[in-house]
């Protein structure tokens, strides 16, 4: 059962956090708030999201907030270093706030962008990492099959861990996948996973070497679980830019899986300028600690959303919650 939908509103807060740095084109991340009987919680589709996909992540809102978590079988997280499609020159900045991170993640294909753009700012991270870093880059669904095909080649001579997302359909990365077998590079899906009816369908294609998969849009942690159990594909845990709040979500999710044999993408909480909590959820060591942070009045106050903005987000929430 579902808390009403009162008991959402009672304790709801929108927030609009600030980037440290632009990150999928905007500055600032709106984000909703609720305590619930476990604790506080996230809901924050990205505000492009039609509510048949938002309602999923309101699942695991309330399920993160009304439920009792799942058995544990760790209680950190290595976490990768997510670097955004920023200039070389920028890229030693970005890293450094991810303490200890033995892997980085690199934006590439941005809008506006050129490969060699992509090129230059994976060579300077492999360059700060050295030769023992692993670095993975992610399209965001970004190239036709040609286009990736070509990029491969382009970013071969860095030893990456895997691409993610290369292209945005299932038939486009099984052939990705079979033109590009020879070159040992292996292929991830995020997007794929989490805007697909059926989330296993990835892995029945053979279209992917690696699952990528977030709490939030995939309906909370119980489904994570769920899906990790059903496929034979290695799993890695990842955020979608949210607050300290969702990056626990996260967190507890790969510490409820069995198996993790990646670092996972929950550290973006360091890509933020500002945050709900006093003790943000960042790596140390290259691996965050399993725990809910304890949410700031204060913090609530000063990132408040416009009227405006809380009103849209209310007005969401009322009609994802008629979709449950």
């Amino acid at each position: 059962m579902h808390p009403p939908l009162s008991e959402l509103l009672a304790t709801a807060h929108v927030v609009s956090l600030p980037l440290a740095v632009k990150f999928r084109g905007i500055w600032s991340r709106e984000i909703m708030l609720f305590q619930g009987l476990e604790g506080w919680t996230e809901f924050s589709p990205f505000v492009e999201y039609n509510d048949d996909e938002a309602v999923h992540w309101l699942r695991a809102a309330i399920e993160f907030g009304w439920q009792p978590l799942p058995k544990l079988h760790r209680d950190e997280i290595k976490v990768n270093a997510t670097v955004p499609a920023v200039a070389p020159d920028q890229v030693a900045e970005v890293l450094s706030h991810f303490d200890g991170c033995r892997t980085a993640k690199v934006k590439v294909g941005e809008p506006g962008q050129l490969l060699s753009e992509d090129v230059e700012r994976v060579r300077e991270v492999r360059r700060i990492l050295g030769p023992e870093g692993r670095i993975r880059v992610d399209a965001n669904a970004a190239w036709n099959v040609d286009e990736a095909e070509h990029a491969f080649h382009a970013l071969a001579e860095f030893d990456l861990e895997y691409v993610e997302q290369p292209c945005a359909s299932l038939e486009e990365l099984a052939e990705l996948r079979e033109r590009t077998h020879y070159m040992d590079v292996l292929i991830a899906a995020d997007e794929s996973i989490r805007k697909a009816e059926d989330p296993r369908a990835v892995a029945q294609a053979v279209a992917a070497d690696v699952l990528v998969l977030k709490a939030q849009p995939l309906g909370g942690i119980s489904k994570i679980v769920e899906l990790s159990e059903e496929v034979t594909l290695p799993i890695v845990l990842s955020s979608a830019l949210e607050s300290s709040v969702g990056i626990a979500m996260g967190l507890y999710a790969a510490a409820a899986v069995k198996v993790l044999d990646y670092d996972c993408g929950l550290g973006t909480a360091s890509l933020l300028a500002g945050d709900v909590t006093e003790a943000p959820m960042v790596a140390q060591g290259g691996s965050i600690a399993v725990q809910r942070p304890a949410v700031s009045e204060d913090l609530l106050e000063r990132f408040a959303a416009s009227s405006d903005t809380t009103a849209w987000w209310l007005e969401r929430l009322e009609r994802c919650y008629n979709l449950l």
